[in-house]
């Protein structure tokens, strides 16, 4: 796909919104933008989640689940890149459900009105979705709020991947090529220091293997 013209969302959550960069310049989908000519719109809100949050969360900020804010993206896209999930199972109250869910009161069923609410919206367009990153938390038997997890963060990873697939829509699977993993001291130290947002380098990791992800469609 040649970039240089295209107008490209990027709807996701708080490493969307530039959590952890020094300056908003560097956030993956600016350094795209700035790398290829694309006309690139940020969607991201902290604290997000793909499926709604069945307890109401005191910023009710956080609680405009992705499905909720597209028909607030800008009318005319041509590439809208999905980047979520890693809130929904690090503090999302949600049910992980099963890939055949479609009612979307639980994760898995949120994900198909996701996909389904922007193929309604922007027919023309093409859908990619990128999977959650490696978390330096992800292997505790706990979630953000004391709970137990409803399933692994690979799970939610290969739900997503399973279901973007009935949508025809490409997969840039970032928790298994992304090269990010803050559980090894010296690579969060590096890409991610807090554990779960990538710095600018980070952040141009990422921007550097979506770049050629897109450009091979």
């Amino acid at each position: 796909m040649e970039l240089s013209g295209k107008r490209i969302a990027f709807l996701g959550d708080s490493i969307t919104e530039g959590v952890g960069t020094s300056d908003l310049r560097y956030v993956y989908w600016q350094r795209l933008g700035e790398w290829t000519g694309a006309q690139v719109f940020g969607c991201g809100i902290s604290g997000t989640r793909i499926a709604p949050q069945r307890t109401p969360s005191e910023n009710p900020r956080f609680d405009l689940y992705f499905a909720s804010r597209v028909e607030e993206m800008e009318p005319e896209l041509d590439v809208i890149v999905i980047f979520g999930g890693t809130n929904d199972f690090g503090h999302g109250d949600a049910p992980f459900g099963a890939p055949e869910d479609r009612d979307g009161t639980t994760f898995c069923g949120a994900a198909h009105r996701l996909f389904r609410t922007l193929m309604e919206r922007y027919p023309a367009a093409q859908l990619v979705l990128m999977t959650p990153l490696h978390r330096q938390d992800e292997l505790e038997p706990l979630n953000n709020w004391g709970r137990p997890h409803k399933a692994s963060l690979e799970q939610y990873v290969d739900a997503l991947r399973q279901i973007a697939a009935e949508y025809a829509a490409p997969v840039l699977d970032l928790y298994r090529v992304s090269g990010i993993q803050p559980q090894l001291p010296s690579n969060r130290d590096r890409f991610a220091p807090d554990g779960l947002h990538p710095n600018d380098e980070g952040n141009a990791r990422i921007a550097e293997r979506l770049l050629g992800f897109l450009r091979a469609l």
